[in-house]
């Protein structure tokens, strides 16, 4: 885990998620785009919840505070301001996707769609 320098947002890089969720690492995928963005492109499946970023404080109580998670978007922004509203909320175990999906994409999966 690093903590971004500019915002002082724990990160997660695209690798370390891969290497993760490889090793079947217990934890929550948070994607925080609009409905019609995992069409496009998304990380592979594992189980993630697609919760609008304007719609996670109406699905808090959905959302266990202590799971490890990962919060995603496109680029990393959205997700960034999710995961600072979420330790807000009393949230102790959340990471940003550094990068988002066109991370991932750098990263881990030149394959996927650039939007």
């Amino acid at each position: 885990m690093n903590t971004s320098p500019d915002s002082g947002i724990p990160e997660i890089t695209p690798t370390e998620l891969r290497r993760r969720m490889d090793q079947e690492q217990p934890l929550v995928l948070l994607d925080v785009r609009e409905p019609f963005e995992p069409g496009i492109a998304d990380l592979p499946s594992y189980g993630q919840r697609l919760i609008p970023m304007g719609e996670v404080p109406d699905h808090l109580d959905e959302l266990d505070p202590d799971a490890p998670m990962v919060v995603y978007c496109r680029s990393g922004g959205r997700s960034g301001r999710v995961v600072q509203f979420l330790q807000a909320s009393g949230f102790t175990n959340v990471l940003n996707l550094k990068g988002g999906i066109l991370g991932w994409r750098a990263e881990v999966d030149p394959s996927l769609r650039e939007y």
